[in-house]
Order: structure tokens, then sequence, then C-alpha cells
């Protein structure tokens, strides 16, 4: 049910409840379990346009790297609200299955719907915006009348505040390596660690709002702040801390809502797109050398393009389709960001070559 009124009936899955969030659509054909643990649809409802979901089943959660890090899920749950899709498979084939999509769907407590025309939900979306709606799965006759009243008073995504459900509560640290890379964690993928591992630094990761003395206490060759939900006005404080760090020049990454945040510190203004950019095959040129490449994407604010030429950032990369900012870099400090997803999970792997891009950054500081 929309809160323009639309009721689309179907079959539930999952667990049987109710629940409110932004509806929004992924156009990615693999990579469910990676985007349901993905914090960044905190408080979504999310719509998969591809029409056979659930089909390899999923992993087993407890399977972790030597890190610790979980090796196929990006958080410890799964974040979205409920699940919007045509078809659920309900016999799934992989040699690393652990359970089916229903089962997983049902241990977490979240609801799904399928035998849904999601092609025409997604024409819904893209023509009128994303907007609010309740999925609600019962074993009983629904009351619609009453789910429309209750979805007209549920607090409005915009209006929500996502930090505290998404950010650790304390540091976590990962590797033994002396030099470190500090990740301010807006709802960070685990991706994102694994990424700055790879490159061969130890992975501190602390609260959204840790303090710049704090951070700086760690003696971090560069900060990498992460992806995460919601509108990027609404972490102050890290604001605060990106505008010291770009001040003392300490080497950074933003990555999609960590570059809106960047941006802000930099002066640029955001947005909220009508219907944002989420998917794995987001064609971006990078307009150094004008190269193409495809990128995975899941956000649904951006920075003004506009708001660019009073900034403190000049255009790194833009979307081909549609011109939007993918990527910004500071005319005089060693600060970049990327609105998409260069650590990918679902998706190409086409821009890793950012977390290289940000060694190269610390290690020319180390030079200097």
């Amino acid at each position: 049910m929309f809160d323009d009124g639309t009721v689309i009936d179907g079959e539930g899955f999952g667990y049987s409840t109710t629940n409110f969030g932004e509806i929004v659509f992924n156009t990615g054909m693999v990579g469910y379990t990676e985007a349901l643990t993905d914090p960044s649809y905190n408080g979504q409802l999310l719509t998969l346009t591809y029409p056979l979901v659930g089909n390899y089943g999923i992993p087993d959660p407890a399977l972790i790297d030597e890190d610790g890090i979980s090796k196929y899920f990006e958080s410890d749950k799964i974040q979205i609200r409920g699940l919007v899709i045509h078809e659920l498979s309900l016999t799934a084939s992989h040699w690393n299955l652990s359970m089916t999509l229903d089962e997983w769907m049902y241990n977490e407590k979240i609801p799904g719907i399928s035998g849904i025309d999601t092609r025409a939900l997604t024409m819904k979306l893209r023509n009128s915006g994303v907007m609010m709606a309740a999925l609600v799965v019962s074993d009983s006759e629904i009351d619609v009348e009453e789910v429309k009243k209750q979805l007209a008073s549920a607090t409005h995504y915009d209006s929500e505040q996502f930090m505290n459900e998404v950010s650790t509560k304390q540091e976590k640290i990962y590797g033994t390596e002396e030099q470190t890379v500090v990740i301010i964690d807006t709802g960070a993928k685990n991706a994102i660690i694994r990424n700055v591992r790879e490159i061969g630094y130890r992975a501190i990761l602390v609260p959204w709002n840790t303090s710049y003395e704090k951070i700086m206490s760690y003696n971090p060759k560069g900060v990498v702040l992460s992806s995460g939900p919601g509108d990027p006005q609404k972490c102050p404080d890290t604001i605060s801390v990106v505008k010291k760090l770009i001040e003392d020049n300490v080497p950074t990454l933003g990555i999609c809502l960590g570059a809106q945040i960047i941006g802000i510190a930099g002066n640029t203004d955001t947005y909220k797109l009508k219907y944002g950019h989420r998917g794995q095959n987001k064609p971006c040129i990078n307009l150094e050398n004008n190269q193409v490449y495809v990128t995975s994407q899941n956000h649904g604010y951006g920075i003004t393009p506009e708001s660019l030429e009073k900034s403190d950032f000049d255009l790194w990369f833009k979307n081909a389709d549609d011109k939007t900012v993918e990527g910004i870099k500071h005319k005089k400090q060693n600060c970049i960001a990327v609105q998409f997803h260069p650590e990918a999970a679902p998706g190409p792997n086409d821009c890793k070559f950012i977390f290289e891009k940000l060694k190269s950054l610390m290690e020319s500081e180390t030079n200097a």
C-alpha cells in the first residue's frame, strides 16, 4: 500500500508483520544477500526489478574471513524493512547454500511480497518519485483502512534519524598493521573494511559522531567516510569533523553518503533525487581520462551540480545517463569522494582503483 492510496495485492513470504518505509527499486540481477544487508537500505522497502529472486539461496552467516569480517554479508542483519519481488524461488541451488531467502527473512522477522508486477511498480516510482508505503503480510484478512491510517501516521523516511541504528557503538579494530585507516561508520558495508585491509592497512571502525581529536589519536594515515542511509544534513557532527580533516590535509575518501558529507564540508549543496540510483550497471565518466566505468550504486541523495562552482571541489566523475555528480576532488587538499560504490558487493569491481587512489594519497603524505 502506497501513501497515494494505491493498494497492490500479492503473496506474502518471510515473516507475518506490518512494516512501513520508503519504497525504492534496484535494477541489479544478482546480489540480494549483499543488498538486503546493506545499511544504506535501512528504513526502506526494496523492490527488485529482476523477475526471479532467491534461486541461489543464502550462504551461512557464520562464515568469516581471517579478520573476522563476514564473507558474504554486508552487516550483521537484514537492513531493509520489506522486500517486493515478482517471483520467489521456493527451491534454491548453490554450493554455498545454507537456507532459502524465505527462511532467512522469516528468521530475521522481515516481511516479503511476491507476485507483484515489479516493472509497473518501477515505472510508478520513476514517474511519481519514491514514496512511503506499507508492506503487510498476514495470515488473516487485512484491514486496508486501518493500514492506511497507520501509514499516514508513520514516521516519514526523510524525518528518521538512522545513525544510532546503523553505526557501531564502539570502535572495532581489524588487523595488526602499524599503518592505520580510520573508517567513520555512518552505515559502513563490510566490503569497505575488506578493501581497506586489501590495500595493506589496519582498519579501525569508529562511531559516526566520533570527535576529531579521538580520530587523530589513532594517528591515521587516512580516513574513509562510509556509505549509509538518509539525508547527509542529519550528520552535522560528522560534517564538522570532515572540515577539520580537510583543513589539516588528512588523506580522506568519501563513499556515497560519505561523499555527500565531504561535499557539504567543502561548501557544496545536496538534494534528494526523484527516485535515486540503485543498481549494478550505472555508467560513470572519469573526467580525468574520459573513460566510462560501470559502477554499483545505492543512494537517494546527491551533490547539487551547480553548487560545485562555489565549492572547494572540482568535478571528478559524472553520471553518463543523467549527468549527476558521481565524484569530486578537492582543489588543494588530499580529499576525494565518489557517489558510487568502489567496494561493489554486489556489483562490478571496475572501480576498486579508488582505494588504490586513497593509498597513493596516504603514501605521498608519508614521503612528503
